[in-house]
Parts: structure tokens; sequence; C-alpha cells
């Protein structure tokens, strides 16, 4: 390791960043196992009983949701009661660490009067939000 890469520090929003993407990553993991056992124990019953996922399988996506009767995008989120749906908390979480991450750092330029890392962050949180919409018909959800 050089000097100069020794004598880098991270600023305390890069900190701040990284901790919640560390911190929020493993609570996702920890969801995300929380919500499989659930599913396998039968703790919520499944839209799909699991001895009939494997008729699915080789499913083009359209014929699925069609046959499977799930609607398109953010349908999921509806069927939360479901053991198979209630999986996808933690990846959605997961999914929403960097706008959570973003959305803490604003304020912290704008303190600090930096605003072109204000307006970056800014900017980022809309095109994520965007994305995830899919109301720009990006593919998002």
């Amino acid at each position: 390791m050089t000097t100069a890469e020794k004598n880098v520090k991270a600023s305390a929003e890069q900190i701040r960043y990284a901790n919640i993407l560390f911190y929020g990553a493993w609570s996702g993991i920890a969801l995300m196992i929380i919500t499989y056992l659930i599913y396998v124990l039968g703790i919520l019953p499944p839209h799909i009983p699991l001895h009939e996922v494997p008729n699915y399988w080789g499913m083009a996506a359209d014929q699925y949701l069609h046959e499977a009767d799930i609607g398109r995008g953010w349908a999921w989120a509806g069927m939360l009661g479901k053991g198979d749906f209630l999986n996808f908390l933690g990846i959605a979480f997961l999914g929403v660490l960097t706008i959570i991450g973003y959305l803490t750092l604003i304020p912290a330029y704008i303190k600090k009067k930096d605003t072109a890392y204000a307006i970056v962050a800014i900017l980022e949180v809309l095109v994520l939000l965007s994305a995830a919409s899919g109301f720009l018909g990006s593919g998002g959800h």
C-alpha cells in the first residue's frame, strides 16, 4: 500500500452510506431467512402450493403470471399475506437500501453547502424511484 493510499480518509457521508448498506444488507438477509422459514414451515399459506411449483418452472414469465393468476409489476405487494410472496419483502428491502442511503446524504450535503453532491444525490433518488415505479415504461415493477 502506498503512502497516498494510507492517507485517504473516508468522509462522514461515505461512512454513513457504507453503514446503511452494511447493516441494511444484513437486515435484509435476516428478513429473507425469516420469511423463507415462514414459507417452508407453512406458517402462512402459499399462493401456489409447494408441490405445484414444478408445474410452472418451464413457463415463460407471461404464461406463468397468467396461469398462476398473478398481476404484473407491484401486484405482489397485495399478496404479502401468502407465504410465497412474503419472501419478496427482503428482496424489496435490499433494493431500496440505495435510495435510503442517498436520502440520508441529502441533508448532510445541504448542511455542508455542497450543492453539487446534494443535487447528484437528489437526482439519483429520482432516477431510482422512477426506474422502480415502471412509470416510464422502463420495465420496472
